[in-house]
């Protein structure tokens, strides 16, 4: 099952569910006010209805159904906003080696570059073993704390922060936590995941080179408002096999690079025990991937200009689209 939230023609979030023809949508509380001759609280938003968890999904399945008419909308007609648009909370993962080693290999190279001798600079830093992959990273998962409030969903404008020169996008995916645990243990995980959406991690790279030698990890390189997309849907667990799906990026219309969830080191149910450590996940927050490998311009050192649109793919959820805009300050 694939639900949306999207905006009603006074701008207030809706919830929906795609029909079997992905053409249409089905406005959920509309469809069960008809039914029934009144409203369901489950059904006012997608929070609500993660919330509601199993009554609250068999609802929906229910009304699936059933399909009043006077509740379908198409698709091509709504404005969808990010599923969930400000989450309770982001954790942004790195589940990807293939992207960390790409990414230390350009870093490498551009250090080298700035040096008097490259190609001497380049042969010390590869003997001194700098700019790889932490051994850490192998111990455990890795991740950071993302801005809630600066989500958006499918078709928003990106704004390019206005201090920023470099900018990237970075292609992942990620599950909405569908009920509330700590100390969980893998092998019960999956029961914790709601499902599954698309996530642009947007990334000012040269914000990023000056602040992360600090070792706080990402900050203005990532907190901007609109940084975080999500979308353009959520699909239920039960649905897709999340480890393995095909994930494309185009710039333009055009294909710049693909990979595949199936090369992830670290899965959803490693991050789902890791965190929750003496630590409670709560309905509704957003744990990402982190980068597929070859999902970013900074592993082909090809970076976003202005009025670019942005096509980010997985198979099974669908296409986040989104423009980024330059405006002049």
């Amino acid at each position: 099952m694939k639900l949306i939230t999207f905006a009603d023609s006074d701008g207030h979030n809706r919830l929906g569910a795609l029909l079997s023809d992905e053409a249409n949508a089905l406005d959920l509380r509309h469809a069960y006010e008809l039914e029934n001759g009144s409203s369901n609280s489950h059904l006012d938003s997608m929070l609500a209805l993660i919330e509601g968890g199993n009554e609250a999904l068999s609802l929906v399945h229910n009304l699936i159904d059933l399909v009043p008419d006077d509740a379908v909308l198409k698709l091509e007609n709504l404005t969808l906003k990010a599923p969930i648009p400000q989450p309770p909370q982001i954790r942004d993962c790195l589940c990807f080696e293939q992207h960390l080693v790409q990414a230390f290999n350009v870093l490498r190279k551009v250090k080298a570059e700035a040096e008097l001798d490259p190609i001497a600079a380049l042969a010390e830093f590869e003997k001194k073993g700098l700019f790889r992959i932490p051994e850490v990273w192998y111990q455990q998962p890795l991740y950071y704390k993302a801005n809630r409030f600066s989500v958006i969903g499918n078709d928003e404008d990106i704004i390019w922060p206005h201090y920023a020169e470099l900018m990237d996008y970075e292609l992942e995916f990620g599950f909405f936590v569908g009920k509330a645990g700590n100390d969980i243990p893998k092998n019960r995980a999956r029961e914790h995941i709601f499902g599954y959406s698309i996530f642009n991690d947007v990334s000012a790279r040269d914000t990023q080179t000056i602040e992360m030698p600090g070792g706080l990890g990402p900050s203005k390189s990532k907190d901007f408002d609109t940084g975080n997309v999500i979308g353009p849907c959520i699909v239920t667990a039960d649905e897709i096999d999340p480890y393995n799906l095909a994930m494309i990026v185009r710039i333009n219309g055009e294909e710049r690079s693909r990979g595949s969830s199936s090369t992830i080191h670290w899965t959803f149910e490693d991050l789902i025990s890791h965190i929750t450590q003496s630590e409670t996940l709560h309905p509704g927050e957003f744990i990402a991937s982190g980068t597929v490998g070859n999902g970013s311009g900074l592993e082909l050192e090809k970076y976003l200009s202005p009025g670019d649109v942005i096509e980010l793919e997985v198979e099974g959820i669908g296409v986040l689209r989104n423009r980024i805009v330059r405006i002049n300050v």
